[in-house]
């Protein structure tokens, strides 16, 4: 959903480190990660190594193809992967607790309404959809935001004002694709997709500002309005509420996010995925969601990209979203439905996330800034003792239980990859998804338990090493080892 065409301006490029720094953190990446197992495995992972000082070298055992460069992994990929060699896999996934990847359980949800279980194949839907959507689609996706977000405003959405795409990272893909030569601001940490679309589309000039607990990992729009004065920032990219930390702006603040973007002339793209995922403390907000359309004056002039979604069920490459079924979405947006779901869907996941939480804390796994949104945890590790104190040994060390978590270090979004992971404002932290049904999460914290009582009984010796490579990888990593 977006606004007006708005047109963005050269604002030059940002000057680059001079070489000598970039060699300097080079030797000091190798002091600190070369001692750990868990690094090393992760940075010989293709698209893992450091850019800029060090060329990237081709691996004669793989197959190439010139000018193709291997764009890296996501943190579910990785974690993926790493799990699969120490024999995760799908068909027997039930042995497994997964609380890495970020999505929900599919199951029925008690009082939801009822989940499809087919859908229609009209012979027209066999044809290629319009790239901007089904206009009835669109049209249903319109009136539900002008019914949440905009009643009794002047100026509302029409079908016009919305485009549906295969996925978030496809939608995120096309704005960047038309993006100018700017300054783009973005937080860290962040979704993990961000990195690479600053890293595959070179016209943004990529700006971050680390959050900080104290702050509970706030955006700060003070903070941004300085950085459009003295940096001339014309693009803010950002997700709300807020992967992974589970954050959110809204009312005074978010309203004054959008002005300022107004105001100043800032394209402001908002990621709002997990917009209905809100937990309130009184029973009668529950149903409720968030979003920065409450906020926009008119809707085709404000300088504001929503990306939303119906569910969180795939990442696709853009062609244009599956045509059948847009058509059975349409349905799914009535607003009384729209209500139910919310609130059933709150409701259980906030029962999930207190579930989590008190768990934690009874393991000595305080949370510090618990979650308000979304259904991650960002969990802080640095008062474990050494080497279960970072996030890629606790990742590995919770393989060898059959529990999938995820680094913190992949919310880092570092574009060119040259920080030292040491350094990493992210390094100490994990994100824990309570997405999946009670049960899997209670299997993951019993392991989580299992390795704390470890670590006391044997202390740090037992952790960060003897971990299992991938079998593509072994030669190569071994000779590095």
């Amino acid at each position: 959903m977006s606004g007006a065409n708005t047109p963005f301006s050269a604002s030059g490029r940002s000057t680059p480190l001079h070489l000598r720094d970039i060699v300097h953190d080079v030797i000091r990446h190798y002091r600190h990660e070369k001692d750990s197992e868990a690094h090393r495995i992760f940075r010989q992972s293709a698209g893992h190594k450091p850019k800029g000082a060090v060329p990237q070298t081709v691996n004669p055992d793989e197959e190439t193809v010139p000018g193709i460069v291997h764009p890296g992994s996501t943190g579910v990929i990785y974690c993926s992967d790493r799990a699969m060699a120490n024999g995760f896999n799908y068909a027997s996934s039930h042995e497994w607790a997964n609380l890495g990847q970020g999505a929900p359980e599919v199951g029925q949800i008690p009082e939801a309404p009822p989940r499809p279980t087919s859908i229609p194949l009209p012979e027209d839907s066999l044809e290629y959809a319009p790239t901007t959507g089904v206009k009835a689609l669109r049209e249903a996706v319109a009136n539900l935001y002008n019914q949440q977000y905009r009643q009794g405003k002047l100026s509302q959405y029409t079908y016009e004002n919305v485009c549906i795409v295969p996925g978030g990272r496809s939608g995120l893909s096309r704005v960047a694709a038309v993006v100018g030569d700017v300054y783009c601001s973005y937080q860290i940490p962040d979704y993990t997709a961000y990195d690479q679309v600053l890293s595959a589309f070179k016209r943004l000039v990529p700006v971050p500002t680390a959050l900080d607990a104290e702050n509970k990992y706030r955006l700060d729009v003070e903070q941004i309005k300085k950085d459009i004065r003295t940096q001339g920032l014309e693009v803010i990219l950002a997700s709300n509420p807020r992967n992974p930390t589970g954050q959110v702006i809204e009312g005074e603040e978010l309203k004054t996010l959008v002005d300022t973007a107004r105001e100043n002339s800032v394209t402001l793209i908002l990621d709002e995925f997990y917009s209905w995922y809100m937990y309130p403390d009184d029973e009668k907000d529950f149903g409720r969601s968030v979003s920065s359309a409450e906020f926009i004056d008119n809707v085709n002039q404000d300088p504001v990209i929503i990306v939303n979604g119906l569910t969180k069920s795939g990442s696709f490459l853009d062609g244009g979203a599956n045509h059948p079924l847009q058509l059975a979405a349409i349905p799914l947006l009535d607003p009384e439905r729209v209500l139910q779901e919310k609130i059933a869907l709150q409701k259980h996941f906030k029962h999930k996330r207190d579930h989590v939480l008190k768990r934690l804390e009874e393991l000595g796994l305080k949370v510090e800034v618990p979650p308000v949104a979304t259904f991650y945890i960002w969990l802080n590790l640095e008062h474990l003792p050494a080497p279960l104190n970072n996030g890629l040994t606790f990742f590995e060390e919770l393989l060898m239980e059959k529990t999938i978590v995820i680094p913190g270090i992949f919310f880092d979004i570092n574009p060119s990859h040259r920080r030292n992971l040491f350094h990493s404002p992210c390094h100490c932290f994990v994100r824990l998804s309570f997405g999946p049904p009670l049960e899997d999460l209670d299997k993951g914290l019993d392991a989580i338990g299992r390795v704390l009582k470890k670590a006391k009984k044997e202390g740090g010796s037992a952790f960060g090493h003897s971990y299992k490579k991938s079998i593509d990888g072994i030669h190569q990593l071994d000779k590095h080892i």
